[in-house]
């Protein structure tokens, strides 16, 4: 088996077919699932980790069954398929990011400007608490008007995909991804040099 979304046909087939099951209300469904998709999603988790900032307490693990928490509560009944399953969870484990990131931050007052950096991977600088606030803020406003390139980012930033991967979780080819990045990414960086909104 192959790292990342590309598994196997017949465990790609398996984890669609457990994700429809369970969306059709088969509980034993995700007792079967649960050990399907861990690996991949402590994968997930570690990318996603990357970027934060070492003061964050939270692991990979806790961030894993905070997230399969959640998405236990959230019963989603129109699974697509598992890329679009790992596509949800990363987006949870961003939610779960920022949710910390921004529980730390309160109280904490100042005017100084943040920046922050997209780089081509997430292997760069960990970001701040308020870099972290900052950067999901915009990423919400450009998901306002460009849903699938704000996908992008959080695929490959925050879910720490690859751009092959990145393509086979929102069915568009690589072209795509790396244009949309490039886009998104400028348009990101324009958006995060204004001064804060304090």
């Amino acid at each position: 088996m192959t790292e990342g979304v590309f598994l196997e046909p017949a465990v790609q087939n398996e984890i669609t077919e457990l994700l429809q099951a369970w969306g059709a209300g088969d509980a034993a469904a995700l007792e079967r699932l649960t050990p399907a998709v861990y690996q991949e999603l402590r994968r997930i988790a570690r990318r996603s980790m990357r970027g934060e900032n070492p003061e964050n307490s939270l692991q990979p693990t806790a961030l894993v069954h905070e997230a399969w928490l959640r998405l236990a509560d959230a019963r989603v009944t129109g699974w697509q398929d598992r890329a679009h399953f790992f596509a949800v969870c990363a987006r949870l484990m961003r939610r779960i990011l920022v949710d910390a990131a921004r529980a730390r931050q309160s109280g904490k007052r100042g005017g100084r400007e943040v920046r922050v950096e997209l780089h081509e991977s997430i292997h760069g600088a960990p970001l701040q608490d308020r870099e972290m606030v900052r950067l999901d803020d915009a990423l919400e406003a450009l998901a306002r008007f460009d849903a699938r390139k704000a996908q992008v980012v959080e695929l490959r930033f925050f879910g720490g995909l690859e751009v092959a991967e990145t393509a086979v979780a929102l069915n568009v080819s690589e072209q795509t991804v790396l244009r949309d990045w490039r886009l998104a990414r400028a348009w990101l960086a324009r958006e995060l040099d204004k001064p804060p909104a304090d």
